[in-house]
Protein backbone atom coordinates (compact mmCIF):
# COMPACT_ATOMS: atom_id res chain seq x y z
CA UNK A 1 0.00 0.00 0.00
CA UNK A 2 1.09 3.33 -0.69
CA UNK A 3 2.69 4.79 2.67
CA UNK A 4 0.46 7.98 2.25
CA UNK A 5 -2.50 6.08 2.50
CA UNK A 6 -1.27 3.68 5.21
CA UNK A 7 -0.62 6.90 7.21
CA UNK A 8 -4.03 8.07 6.40
CA UNK A 9 -5.66 5.04 7.10
CA UNK A 10 -3.56 4.49 10.37
CA UNK A 11 -5.41 7.81 11.55
CA UNK A 12 -9.14 6.19 10.62
CA UNK A 13 -8.07 3.25 13.16
CA UNK A 14 -6.66 5.87 15.53
CA UNK A 15 -9.94 7.70 15.54
CA UNK A 16 -12.57 5.10 15.81
CA UNK A 17 -10.50 3.69 18.90
CA UNK A 18 -10.28 6.83 21.08
CA UNK A 19 -14.02 7.60 20.20
CA UNK A 20 -15.23 3.73 20.45
CA UNK A 21 -17.54 5.07 23.01
CA UNK A 22 -19.67 7.16 20.45
CA UNK A 23 -21.12 5.02 18.18
CA UNK A 24 -23.13 7.95 17.25
CA UNK A 25 -20.16 9.48 14.95
CA UNK A 26 -21.19 9.76 11.54
CA UNK A 27 -18.29 9.09 9.93
CA UNK A 28 -17.73 10.47 5.94
CA UNK A 29 -18.37 7.98 3.39
CA UNK A 30 -16.89 7.45 -0.21
CA UNK A 31 -20.05 8.52 -1.98
CA UNK A 32 -20.78 11.68 0.21
CA UNK A 33 -16.95 12.23 0.05
CA UNK A 34 -16.87 12.64 -4.11
CA UNK A 35 -19.96 14.97 -3.75
CA UNK A 36 -18.09 17.35 -1.15
CA UNK A 37 -14.49 17.15 -2.64
CA UNK A 38 -16.39 18.67 -5.96
CA UNK A 39 -18.17 20.72 -3.67
CA UNK A 40 -14.81 22.46 -2.04
CA UNK A 41 -12.33 22.24 -5.21
CA UNK A 42 -15.68 24.67 -6.79
CA UNK A 43 -15.31 26.83 -3.58
CA UNK A 44 -11.79 27.36 -4.04
CA UNK A 45 -11.33 27.73 -7.47
CA UNK A 46 -13.93 30.72 -6.88
CA UNK A 47 -11.16 32.53 -4.83
CA UNK A 48 -9.08 32.55 -7.46
CA UNK A 49 -5.80 30.96 -5.47
CA UNK A 50 -6.03 33.16 -2.65
CA UNK A 51 -4.38 31.08 -0.36
CA UNK A 52 -1.55 31.14 2.39
CA UNK A 53 0.86 29.19 4.24
CA UNK A 54 1.15 25.97 1.23
CA UNK A 55 -2.71 26.52 0.77
CA UNK A 56 -3.86 25.44 3.92
CA UNK A 57 -5.51 28.88 4.68
CA UNK A 58 -7.74 30.37 2.04
CA UNK A 59 -8.63 34.11 2.35
CA UNK A 60 -10.24 37.15 1.06
CA UNK A 61 -8.62 40.66 0.98
CA UNK A 62 -5.71 39.87 4.15
CA UNK A 63 -5.36 38.61 6.95
CA UNK A 64 -4.52 39.96 10.42
CA UNK A 65 -0.23 40.79 11.36
CA UNK A 66 -0.99 38.57 14.42
CA UNK A 67 -2.23 35.19 12.16
CA UNK A 68 0.61 35.84 9.79
CA UNK A 69 2.94 35.88 12.95
CA UNK A 70 0.75 32.60 13.89
CA UNK A 71 1.72 31.19 10.50
CA UNK A 72 5.41 31.61 10.35
CA UNK A 73 5.54 30.62 13.97
CA UNK A 74 7.12 33.54 15.14
CA UNK A 75 3.72 34.12 18.04
CA UNK A 76 3.63 32.57 21.72
CA UNK A 77 0.19 32.19 22.88
CA UNK A 78 -0.16 32.34 26.99
CA UNK A 79 -3.40 30.85 28.13
CA UNK A 80 -3.77 33.28 31.42
CA UNK A 81 -6.63 30.92 32.94
CA UNK A 82 -8.14 27.91 31.94
CA UNK A 83 -11.39 28.84 33.52
CA UNK A 84 -14.45 30.51 31.15
CA UNK A 85 -17.52 31.89 32.51
CA UNK A 86 -19.25 30.79 28.57
CA UNK A 87 -20.64 27.08 27.88
CA UNK A 88 -19.83 26.98 24.00
CA UNK A 89 -21.09 23.82 22.85
CA UNK A 90 -17.70 23.61 20.80
CA UNK A 91 -15.19 24.24 22.73
CA UNK A 92 -12.30 21.89 22.45
CA UNK A 93 -11.65 22.23 26.63
CA UNK A 94 -12.75 21.88 29.62
CA UNK A 95 -12.36 25.20 30.82
CA UNK A 96 -13.48 24.81 34.33
CA UNK A 97 -10.40 25.56 36.06
CA UNK A 98 -8.10 28.71 36.93
CA UNK A 99 -4.56 27.21 36.30
CA UNK A 100 -1.10 29.37 36.78
CA UNK A 101 -0.93 30.93 33.26
CA UNK A 102 0.99 28.18 30.73
CA UNK A 103 2.65 28.18 27.38
CA UNK A 104 3.51 25.14 25.21
CA UNK A 105 3.25 23.12 28.95
CA UNK A 106 5.28 25.90 30.46
CA UNK A 107 4.23 27.54 33.65
CA UNK A 108 4.60 31.17 34.20
CA UNK A 109 4.20 31.96 37.74
CA UNK A 110 4.82 35.53 37.06
CA UNK A 111 4.75 38.46 34.02
CA UNK A 112 8.45 38.76 34.53
CA UNK A 113 9.33 35.41 33.76
CA UNK A 114 6.68 35.35 30.87
CA UNK A 115 8.01 38.37 29.41
CA UNK A 116 12.16 36.70 29.87
CA UNK A 117 11.07 34.12 27.88
CA UNK A 118 9.59 35.80 24.97
CA UNK A 119 12.78 38.08 25.06
CA UNK A 120 15.25 34.92 24.88
CA UNK A 121 13.53 33.09 22.13
CA UNK A 122 13.17 35.88 19.96
CA UNK A 123 9.16 35.69 19.42
CA UNK A 124 7.48 38.65 17.82
CA UNK A 125 3.95 38.10 18.50
CA UNK A 126 2.15 37.67 21.50
CA UNK A 127 -1.52 36.44 22.44
CA UNK A 128 -3.55 36.09 25.66
CA UNK A 129 -6.32 33.49 25.67
CA UNK A 130 -8.12 30.96 28.04
CA UNK A 131 -10.56 30.17 29.32
CA UNK A 132 -11.77 34.18 29.46
CA UNK A 133 -9.01 36.28 30.17
CA UNK A 134 -11.37 38.99 31.47
CA UNK A 135 -12.30 36.94 34.23
CA UNK A 136 -8.80 37.58 35.70
CA UNK A 137 -8.48 41.27 34.31
CA UNK A 138 -5.48 42.45 36.70
CA UNK A 139 -3.61 39.68 36.00
CA UNK A 140 -4.30 40.05 32.41
CA UNK A 141 -3.39 43.64 32.32
CA UNK A 142 -0.25 42.88 34.15
CA UNK A 143 1.39 40.21 31.87
CA UNK A 144 0.79 42.69 29.00
CA UNK A 145 1.90 45.93 30.81
CA UNK A 146 5.36 44.04 31.30
CA UNK A 147 5.32 41.91 28.24
CA UNK A 148 4.56 45.97 26.45
CA UNK A 149 7.78 47.27 28.82
CA UNK A 150 10.18 44.50 28.68
CA UNK A 151 10.17 43.21 25.50
CA UNK A 152 11.09 44.77 22.09
CA UNK A 153 8.34 47.66 21.41
CA UNK A 154 7.62 46.44 18.33
CA UNK A 155 6.21 43.10 19.83
CA UNK A 156 2.24 42.57 18.19
CA UNK A 157 -0.16 41.65 21.14
CA UNK A 158 -3.70 40.37 21.05
CA UNK A 159 -6.25 39.42 22.91
CA UNK A 160 -8.85 36.72 22.74
CA UNK A 161 -12.50 37.11 24.62
CA UNK A 162 -16.01 36.01 24.56
CA UNK A 163 -16.52 39.46 25.45
CA UNK A 164 -19.45 38.58 28.39
CA UNK A 165 -17.24 40.93 30.57
CA UNK A 166 -16.60 43.50 28.10
CA UNK A 167 -16.46 47.38 29.54
CA UNK A 168 -14.95 50.52 27.85
CA UNK A 169 -12.76 50.74 30.92
CA UNK A 170 -11.10 47.51 30.49
CA UNK A 171 -10.63 48.22 27.15
CA UNK A 172 -9.05 51.38 27.62
CA UNK A 173 -6.95 50.17 30.33
CA UNK A 174 -5.72 46.91 28.01
CA UNK A 175 -5.10 50.22 24.80
CA UNK A 176 -3.22 52.06 27.41
CA UNK A 177 -1.10 48.84 27.85
CA UNK A 178 -0.22 48.66 24.09
CA UNK A 179 -2.68 45.89 23.07
CA UNK A 180 -2.76 46.18 19.36
CA UNK A 181 -5.87 43.99 18.64
CA UNK A 182 -8.91 42.19 20.37
CA UNK A 183 -10.66 39.43 19.24
CA UNK A 184 -14.10 38.51 20.14
CA UNK A 185 -15.92 34.72 19.73
CA UNK A 186 -19.31 36.15 18.94
CA UNK A 187 -20.52 32.24 19.47
CA UNK A 188 -20.62 32.75 23.21
CA UNK A 189 -22.98 35.82 23.21
CA UNK A 190 -25.69 34.11 20.51
CA UNK A 191 -23.80 36.50 18.11
CA UNK A 192 -24.46 39.81 19.60
CA UNK A 193 -21.84 43.06 18.14
CA UNK A 194 -23.00 44.80 21.22
CA UNK A 195 -19.44 44.12 23.12
CA UNK A 196 -18.10 44.36 20.33
CA UNK A 197 -18.73 47.98 19.34
CA UNK A 198 -17.65 49.06 22.95
CA UNK A 199 -13.96 48.04 21.78
CA UNK A 200 -14.56 50.76 18.80
CA UNK A 201 -12.57 53.70 18.47
CA UNK A 202 -9.93 52.41 21.30
CA UNK A 203 -8.54 48.82 20.38
CA UNK A 204 -6.23 49.48 17.00
CA UNK A 205 -7.40 46.28 15.51
CA UNK A 206 -10.33 44.63 16.08
CA UNK A 207 -11.09 40.64 14.87
CA UNK A 208 -14.40 38.64 15.15
CA UNK A 209 -13.42 35.18 15.77
CA UNK A 210 -15.61 32.11 15.60
CA UNK A 211 -15.65 28.35 14.62
CA UNK A 212 -17.72 28.67 10.90
CA UNK A 213 -20.82 26.44 12.24
CA UNK A 214 -22.45 25.28 9.78
CA UNK A 215 -26.29 26.19 10.58
CA UNK A 216 -25.37 30.05 11.83
CA UNK A 217 -23.70 29.90 8.39
CA UNK A 218 -27.05 32.58 6.97
CA UNK A 219 -26.66 34.32 10.07
CA UNK A 220 -22.74 35.30 9.60
CA UNK A 221 -23.36 35.91 6.45
CA UNK A 222 -25.62 38.81 7.13
CA UNK A 223 -23.73 40.51 9.90
CA UNK A 224 -20.48 40.65 7.91
CA UNK A 225 -21.63 44.33 7.43
CA UNK A 226 -22.61 45.26 10.92
CA UNK A 227 -19.63 43.68 11.77
CA UNK A 228 -17.85 46.73 9.59
CA UNK A 229 -19.90 49.10 10.73
CA UNK A 230 -18.97 48.14 14.37
CA UNK A 231 -15.30 48.19 13.90
CA UNK A 232 -14.27 44.87 12.76
CA UNK A 233 -11.58 44.58 10.34
CA UNK A 234 -10.96 41.12 9.98
CA UNK A 235 -13.18 37.91 10.27
CA UNK A 236 -11.43 34.68 11.18
CA UNK A 237 -13.11 31.22 10.51
CA UNK A 238 -12.10 28.00 12.63
CA UNK A 239 -12.98 24.38 11.45
CA UNK A 240 -14.97 22.85 14.17
CA UNK A 241 -13.32 19.73 15.91
CA UNK A 242 -14.09 16.98 17.99
CA UNK A 243 -12.50 16.27 21.39
CA UNK A 244 -13.38 13.95 24.50
CA UNK A 245 -14.42 17.50 25.92
CA UNK A 246 -16.80 18.45 23.65
CA UNK A 247 -18.13 14.94 22.17
CA UNK A 248 -21.10 15.30 24.43
CA UNK A 249 -22.57 18.56 23.02
CA UNK A 250 -20.90 18.43 19.37
CA UNK A 251 -23.11 15.12 18.62
CA UNK A 252 -25.65 16.51 19.30
CA UNK A 253 -25.54 18.36 16.08
CA UNK A 254 -26.11 16.20 13.46
CA UNK A 255 -22.36 16.41 11.43
CA UNK A 256 -20.12 14.89 9.42
CA UNK A 257 -16.43 13.95 10.37
CA UNK A 258 -13.66 13.43 8.50
CA UNK A 259 -10.92 11.71 10.07
CA UNK A 260 -7.62 13.44 10.60
CA UNK A 261 -4.83 13.77 13.18
CA UNK A 262 -8.49 14.60 15.13
CA UNK A 263 -11.80 13.82 13.73
CA UNK A 264 -13.03 17.53 12.08
CA UNK A 265 -16.43 18.55 10.89
CA UNK A 266 -16.85 18.63 6.87
CA UNK A 267 -19.87 20.92 7.08
CA UNK A 268 -17.68 23.73 8.96
CA UNK A 269 -14.97 23.74 6.60
CA UNK A 270 -17.80 24.04 3.70
CA UNK A 271 -19.24 26.75 5.66
CA UNK A 272 -16.10 28.71 5.93
CA UNK A 273 -15.31 28.68 2.40
CA UNK A 274 -19.01 30.00 1.47
CA UNK A 275 -19.10 32.59 3.55
CA UNK A 276 -15.33 33.70 1.99
CA UNK A 277 -16.89 33.57 -1.29
CA UNK A 278 -20.31 35.39 -0.31
CA UNK A 279 -17.71 38.61 1.10
CA UNK A 280 -15.86 38.38 -2.12
CA UNK A 281 -19.14 38.82 -4.25
CA UNK A 282 -20.22 41.57 -2.12
CA UNK A 283 -16.72 43.05 -2.18
CA UNK A 284 -17.10 43.56 1.65
CA UNK A 285 -14.67 45.74 3.67
CA UNK A 286 -13.43 43.34 5.59
CA UNK A 287 -10.78 40.74 5.65
CA UNK A 288 -11.82 36.89 5.89
CA UNK A 289 -9.30 33.90 6.63
CA UNK A 290 -10.39 30.32 7.21
CA UNK A 291 -8.14 28.44 9.86
CA UNK A 292 -8.46 25.12 8.83
CA UNK A 293 -7.43 22.44 11.25
CA UNK A 294 -4.49 21.62 8.95
CA UNK A 295 -2.80 24.57 9.03
CA UNK A 296 -3.07 24.52 12.88
CA UNK A 297 -2.04 21.49 13.27
CA UNK A 298 0.58 21.73 10.82
CA UNK A 299 2.08 25.46 11.20
CA UNK A 300 1.45 25.89 14.98
CA UNK A 301 3.80 23.12 15.54
CA UNK A 302 6.41 23.33 12.92
CA UNK A 303 6.45 26.85 14.14
CA UNK A 304 7.42 26.35 17.77
CA UNK A 305 9.81 23.58 17.45
CA UNK A 306 11.72 26.30 14.84
CA UNK A 307 11.71 28.79 17.23
CA UNK A 308 13.23 26.32 19.88
CA UNK A 309 15.77 24.66 17.24
CA UNK A 310 16.92 27.95 16.63
CA UNK A 311 17.90 29.15 19.74
CA UNK A 312 19.02 25.96 21.36
CA UNK A 313 20.09 24.07 18.20
CA UNK A 314 23.97 23.65 17.82
CA UNK A 315 25.24 25.59 15.29
CA UNK A 316 25.99 22.62 12.28
CA UNK A 317 22.73 21.36 13.43
CA UNK A 318 20.72 21.09 9.62
CA UNK A 319 17.06 22.23 10.77
CA UNK A 320 14.17 21.21 8.84
CA UNK A 321 11.04 22.75 7.69
CA UNK A 322 9.22 21.05 10.38
CA UNK A 323 11.37 21.99 12.40
CA UNK A 324 13.34 18.84 13.58
CA UNK A 325 17.09 18.20 13.88
CA UNK A 326 18.19 16.04 10.65
CA UNK A 327 21.11 14.07 11.47
CA UNK A 328 22.90 12.54 7.76
CA UNK A 329 26.13 11.57 6.92
CA UNK A 330 25.90 9.94 3.89
CA UNK A 331 25.53 6.02 5.07
CA UNK A 332 22.96 6.76 8.15
CA UNK A 333 19.89 9.44 9.12
CA UNK A 334 17.29 9.76 11.96
CA UNK A 335 16.08 12.84 13.25
CA UNK A 336 15.12 14.47 16.80
CA UNK A 337 12.95 17.39 18.11
CA UNK A 338 14.28 20.11 20.32
CA UNK A 339 12.19 19.64 23.81
CA UNK A 340 11.91 22.13 26.35
CA UNK A 341 10.41 21.66 30.08
CA UNK A 342 10.57 23.36 33.50
CA UNK A 343 10.16 20.00 35.24
CA UNK A 344 13.25 18.34 35.30
CA UNK A 345 13.31 14.46 34.43
CA UNK A 346 14.95 12.05 36.90
CA UNK A 347 18.53 10.13 35.02
CA UNK A 348 17.93 11.99 31.61
CA UNK A 349 20.36 14.06 29.51
CA UNK A 350 18.86 17.34 29.56
CA UNK A 351 20.87 20.74 29.28
CA UNK A 352 20.03 23.99 32.27
CA UNK A 353 18.81 26.70 30.85
CA UNK A 354 18.97 29.05 33.91
CA UNK A 355 17.60 32.45 33.19
CA UNK A 356 17.09 35.29 35.90
CA UNK A 357 13.38 34.77 36.81
CA UNK A 358 12.84 31.16 35.31
CA UNK A 359 14.67 27.58 35.08
CA UNK A 360 13.67 25.15 31.81
CA UNK A 361 15.24 22.08 31.30
CA UNK A 362 16.25 21.36 27.51
CA UNK A 363 17.03 18.36 25.48
CA UNK A 364 16.49 15.98 22.59
CA UNK A 365 13.84 13.68 21.92
CA UNK A 366 13.81 11.24 18.74
CA UNK A 367 11.46 11.60 16.12
CA UNK A 368 13.06 9.04 13.60
CA UNK A 369 15.02 6.51 14.93
CA UNK A 370 18.79 5.62 13.19
CA UNK A 371 18.58 3.91 9.89
CA UNK A 372 21.41 2.38 7.90
CA UNK A 373 21.04 3.40 3.83
CA UNK A 374 21.98 0.95 1.53
CA UNK A 375 24.05 2.52 -1.46
CA UNK A 376 20.82 2.76 -3.84
CA UNK A 377 18.76 4.30 -0.69
CA UNK A 378 22.07 6.88 0.16
CA UNK A 379 21.69 7.90 -3.18
CA UNK A 380 17.84 8.31 -3.31
CA UNK A 381 17.80 10.33 0.16
CA UNK A 382 20.36 12.65 -1.20
CA UNK A 383 18.53 13.64 -4.44
CA UNK A 384 14.70 13.70 -2.39
CA UNK A 385 17.16 16.16 0.37
CA UNK A 386 18.44 17.76 -3.00
CA UNK A 387 15.03 18.31 -5.06
CA UNK A 388 13.40 20.52 -2.11
CA UNK A 389 9.92 19.33 -3.57
CA UNK A 390 6.41 19.13 -2.18
CA UNK A 391 5.82 15.69 -3.43
CA UNK A 392 5.03 13.04 -1.55
CA UNK A 393 7.24 9.93 -2.18
CA UNK A 394 6.12 6.45 -2.52
CA UNK A 395 9.06 4.98 -1.14
CA UNK A 396 8.40 3.93 2.43
CA UNK A 397 12.07 5.09 3.71
CA UNK A 398 11.39 8.55 2.26
CA UNK A 399 7.85 8.86 2.92
CA UNK A 400 9.13 9.07 6.23
CA UNK A 401 11.81 11.20 5.10
CA UNK A 402 9.40 13.31 4.40
CA UNK A 403 7.37 13.51 7.29
CA UNK A 404 10.29 14.53 8.96
CA UNK A 405 11.72 17.28 6.65
CA UNK A 406 8.01 18.57 4.93
CA UNK A 407 4.95 20.19 6.02
CA UNK A 408 2.20 19.15 4.13
CA UNK A 409 0.89 21.08 1.59
CA UNK A 410 -3.21 21.83 1.29
CA UNK A 411 -5.87 20.78 2.13
CA UNK A 412 -6.59 16.89 1.87
CA UNK A 413 -8.85 15.11 -0.15
CA UNK A 414 -12.27 14.02 1.85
Amino acid sequence: MNPYYKYLNSLVNRNKENFSDFPEIKWLGSGHANKANNKREKLLKELDDNVLFKDTKPYFNQISKGCMLCGQGKWSCLFITGKCNAGCFYCPASQLKDDVPISQNLEFETAEAYAEYINYFGFKGVSFSGGEPLLYFDRTLKYLQTVREKCNPEIYIWMYTNGILADENKFRKLADAGLNEIRFDIGATKYSLENVKQARGIIPNITVEIPAVPEEKEKIKRLIPEMIEAGVTNLNLHQLRLTKHNAAKLLKHKYTYIHAEQPIVLESELAALEIINFARLQKSDIGINYCSFFFKNRFQKAGFRNQLAGKLAEANDEITEKGLIREFDGKNIAYKAMVISDKEKPNSKQRTLKLEFKTYYTGYETAMEYKSLDSNQQESVQKFLNENTDFIPDDPLLFNIWQMEKIEKGLREY
